[in-house]
This record gives structure tokens, C-alpha cells and sequence, in this order.
């Protein structure tokens, strides 16, 4: 064969190169209702350059506490990554700072249970193909959906089914299938997922705030440097956060936007001991000439302000008037 024949070979250029590993994007999220409660993990694997959701699952748990849920997510997406290809290189988006710290040996594992699921989930693939991110839950909110599918479906005994994905539906695109598909009924879902509050002072807000969430049922979920979380009644969370993202000027309820926020309290018993309780650990009684009536005959509730100048409002079951003893 001529020489000038081989040195332009296409064949064999392609025979030496080395193809660059391909990329693929995990997204994980995990919930426990209670805190350790009814538990359940969502994870995905999605195409960086399409932005299609290739493979997803989600599994009920049992009784176990949010950050094994978040870790067994994780888990969860290493494996379906390396089972669509195991030569990937992977970058991890998660919401739990906790994690994606812990993952990246930048906060200590001090739990043991999560410490197995850390040694658990670098044992999947070699951890150096693998990076970690920190999203926002808003953009969490495939893998949220599929932690929340998981505990609704354990809570009520049925298996969790996963949706058919339109990059498994052959030639057919995802807008074409998305058109195609007849539309659904949506049913009703206004309930209050979480509560996200920036503060200044972020000892001072969980000193005071972090200790009437925990009077009132709520449980810590994490916390880091910037901030922590509260797990209260039917997947409901509250977050406090501060960082430089806060700008310096001082929360003013007054102000257009959030007045305050408002929790059932137990009995008018329960309220006058918790609203006395308070003013020991940063709240001031507010409208103390009113109180308990402040909002009207018909309510009986303590409303309680904190240093920052947050306000809340703890609201007794009471039949009005007619029925106080």
C-alpha cells in the first residue's frame, strides 16, 4: 500500500485516540416525615446536554431519620449512573449541605450509620470520578418529587411506580410525547412545603427561634455553618439561614411581604405556659393589654417577638367564648 495512503487513514486516528469519559449528572434527595419517621429517597440520572431525565427511582424506607434518607439517595443515583455507564465521570447535585460537605472531606462523619453510608456509597465506582455540588431545594425539585412519591406510597402500603421516561420512548421526543400524552387531572396540592428565613444573627435566631420550633414539635433536621433546618408535621420544614447573601438591614415586619408566621399551640393552657417560657429565651410578649384575645374575642393566641424583630403568633384550640371555662 502506498505510503501516502497510510499517513491519512482515517482509521487509523480513531484506533489511538482516546475518548473523553462521558458526563453524567446524578441528582439525589431524601425526607423523613418526623425525623426519624416514615423516610424515602428519590435519585435520577440526567443528560448534561439535553437535560433529559435518562433513568429515576425512588424507594420507601420505614422509620429512619432525613440524613440517611438523603445518603441512601445518593447511594441510589451512584448506582444508576455507573449502571448506565461504567466508565462515566459523575457530578453529584444535592440540596443537603451535610452531605455534599461530608462527601467532599470538608465536615467530619461523626454518626456511624452515616459513616457506612459514606463508605457505602464511595465503594460504588472510584470516588475520584466522582464531584459534588450544592443546589437549592427549588432546583432539587425532580429528586424532592421522587423522595415525596417514595413516602406516599410506603405510608399507604402501595409500591412505588415510576413514570414510562420519554428518553425510553424509542424515536419519539420528549415534547413530542409531551403532547401527545392526555392531560392530567391535577388534584389539589396547596399544602405548605418548607419556609425558608435569612437572618443576621444566625446564633441568635436559633437560640430563640430554634428553641419555640423545638417546643412545638419541630425536630432538627441539619445544620451548617450558615444555617439549620427543622422537620415539623406532614413533611413541612423551616429553614434559618444567614451568610453574605443577607444584606445587613434589619428584618422589619411592617415592611411589605412576610408579617408573620403562625403555629397551632395545644390548648390555652399550653399557650399561656410556652408564651411565658419564651421570654426566657429571647421573645418578648407582645400586645400583653390584649392578651390572650390580641386577634379578637374569638381567638385566643400569645403573640411573641424575637431581638431580630420576627414575630410569630401561637394560636390555642379554643371554641370562642361561649365554651371557655
Amino acid at each position: 500500500m502506498p505510503a501516502e495512503q497510510t499517513l491519512f487513514d482515517d482509521s487509523d486516528e480513531t484506533t489511538t485516540r482516546t475518548a473523553s469519559p462521558r458526563l453524567l449528572i446524578v441528582e439525589a434527595d431524601g425526607g423523613s416525615r418526623g425525623n426519624p419517621g416514615h423516610a424515602g429517597y428519590g435519585a435520577l440520572v440526567r443528560d448534561p446536554e439535553s437535560g433529559a431525565i435518562l433513568v429515576e427511582k425512588a424507594s420507601y424506607l420505614g422509620k429512619a431519620s432525613n440524613n440517611v434518607a438523603e445518603y441512601s439517595g445518593l447511594v441510589a443515583g451512584l448506582e444508576l449512573a455507573n449502571e448506565l455507564d461504567p466508565t462515566c465521570r459523575i457530578l453529584v447535585k444535592m440540596d443537603s449541605k451535610l452531605v455534599v460537605e461530608q462527601m467532599e472531606g470538608r465536615w467530619k462523619i461523626k454518626h456511624a450509620d452515616m459513616r457506612a453510608l459514606a463508605t457505602k456509597a464511595r465503594a460504588v465506582l472510584d470516588p475520584r470520578r466522582v464531584t459534588y455540588q450544592w443546589i437549592p431545594r427549588e432546583i432539587n425539585k425532580d429528586a424532592d418529587r421522587l423522595s415525596n412519591e417514595a413516602m406516599d406510597a410506603g405510608m399507604a402500603g402501595t409500591p412505588w411506580v415510576p413514570r414510562t421516561l420519554a428518553s425510553a420512548a424509542g424515536s419519539e421526543s420528549a415534547a413530542d410525547a409531551e403532547e401527545s400524552a392526555p392531560e392530567a387531572v391535577r388534584q389539589p396540592s396547596g399544602r405548605l412545603h418548607h419556609i425558608e428565613l435569612w437572618v443576621l444573627d444566625l446564633q441568635e435566631a436559633t437560640d430563640s427561634l430554634g428553641w419555640l420550633l423545638r417546643q412545638l414539635g419541630f425536630t432538627p433536621m441539619e445544620s451548617w455553618p450558615d444555617g439549620a433546618s427543622f422537620a415539623g408535621a406532614d413533611g413541612l420544614y423551616l429553614v434559618i439561614e444567614s451568610g453574605p447573601d443577607v444584606t445587613d438591614k434589619p428584618h422589619e415586619r411592617r415592611r411589605p411581604g412576610l408579617n408573620h408566621l403562625a403555629f397551632q399551640a395545644g390548648t390555652p393552657a399550653e399557650v399561656d405556659l410556652l408564651a411565658r417560657r419564651a421570654t426566657s429565651h429571647g421573645w418578648t410578649t407582645m400586645f400583653a393589654d390584649a392578651y390572650p384575645h390580641a386577634g379578637g374575642p374569638q381567638s385566643y393566641a400569645a403573640y411573641l417577638e424575637n431581638g431580630a424583630g420576627f414575630e410569630v403568633e401561637l394560636v390555642a384550640d379554643w371554641d370562642g367564648p361561649a365554651n371557655a371555662t
